[in-house]
């Protein structure tokens, strides 16, 4: 039985179904500990700086930002529907590992980090990583890991 009591939550959501799966968890977590949650949504902006400086580039970033602000959008609409307010949606620029592992951390004190399994096969694992191998390698808090298998029965 888990005896801990965490807080301050940060989950990271990106469009999946994992994603989704461990944003819900963490709001059942935050509601037994009386905690609040911190859904970030990170936009990968070395991709943009990488492609050259261009109007279409700024183009493409706008385009993400406002993708990632519907997303949160749908993540406070749900936190509504279950009557559970105490959510903080973010928006933020970098690497996903550095910023959920680092700076969401630091910045609101959090004390349990959940993310979603890995959707990436072994090859796309050994090629770029994973987010959540990352976090659970250099987070400076606990970390829960949602496996949807689990959540099936």
């Amino acid at each position: 039985m888990l005896t801990q009591t965490y807080k301050t939550i940060l989950v990271g959501v990106d469009g999946s179904e994992q994603g989704k799966l461990a944003y819900q968890q963490a709001i059942e977590v935050a509601k037994r500990n009386s905690g609040r949650v911190i859904v970030a949504h990170v936009i990968e902006n070395k991709v943009y700086t990488m492609m050259g400086y261009s109007s279409l580039n700024d183009s493409l970033l706008d385009q993400e930002t406002e993708n990632a602000k519907e997303l949160l959008d749908d993540c406070k609409a749900y936190a509504k529907s279950i009557d559970f307010s105490q959510i903080e949606p973010v928006v933020t620029y970098g690497s996903a590992k550095e910023v959920m592992c680092q700076d969401l951390p630091e910045k609101y004190a959090v004390d349990l980090i959940m993310v979603g399994q890995s959707g990436l096969n072994a090859v796309e694992r050994l090629m770029m990583g994973s987010v959540s191998s990352y976090i659970i390698r250099h987070a400076p808090c606990d970390v829960l890991i949602v496996h949807p298998e689990a959540n099936k029965k």
